[in-house]
């Protein structure tokens, strides 16, 4: 029988996992298998630079944390897996979708996003969102567009009382 100090470390893991989760707005469940740890540093460089972060726990710890929180990864919990904890919605889904593409080892599998289960495609629409700074680019034009279009037809109106 385990004793009781390795049981209490346990339920400490478990209480991590879970406060991050919980914390988290992105979270993503991936397979690293075959990635070099120069790659995996490369990853967890540009994680950082978005405030998110990368994990391994072993996958049972992993179940019981995400049985505490009423979440089920059933299927997905089976073999190497690491777990990325992002503060931000958008940017750590938009970094590991990109190194996804760039290296055909990093299998994204689920994830959660703001509190709900998301699968493969739902985190594939995530990373096509543009970023913030690309959508608010978007809105500027869209309003220049407005003040474009005003100012011909206040000019069209302006020569048609001068003549």
């Amino acid at each position: 029988m385990a004793s009781s100090k390795i049981i209490e470390e346990k339920k400490q893991i478990v209480k991590e996992i879970t406060s991050n989760i919980k914390d988290s707005e992105s979270v993503i469940l991936f397979q690293y298998q075959g990635l070099t740890v120069a790659e995996l540093s490369e990853l967890r460089k540009a994680l950082r630079d978005v405030d998110a972060s990368i994990k391994v726990y072993k996958n049972t710890l992993l179940k019981r944390a995400l049985d505490d929180l009423n979440i089920s990864f059933d299927g997905f919990l089976e073999g190497p897996n690491a777990i990325l904890f992002g503060k931000n919605l958008l940017e750590p889904i938009k970094v590991i979708s990109e190194f996804a593409k760039n290296h055909e080892k990093l299998l994204l599998r689920v994830g959660i996003i703001s509190g709900s289960v998301a699968d493969l495609d739902t985190i594939k629409e995530y990373a096509s969102i543009p970023s913030r700074d690309g959508l608010l680019t978007m809105l500027a034009a869209g309003m220049m567009e407005h003040v474009r279009n005003l100012s011909i037809a206040l000019n069209m109106y302006a020569d048609g009382k001068e003549s």
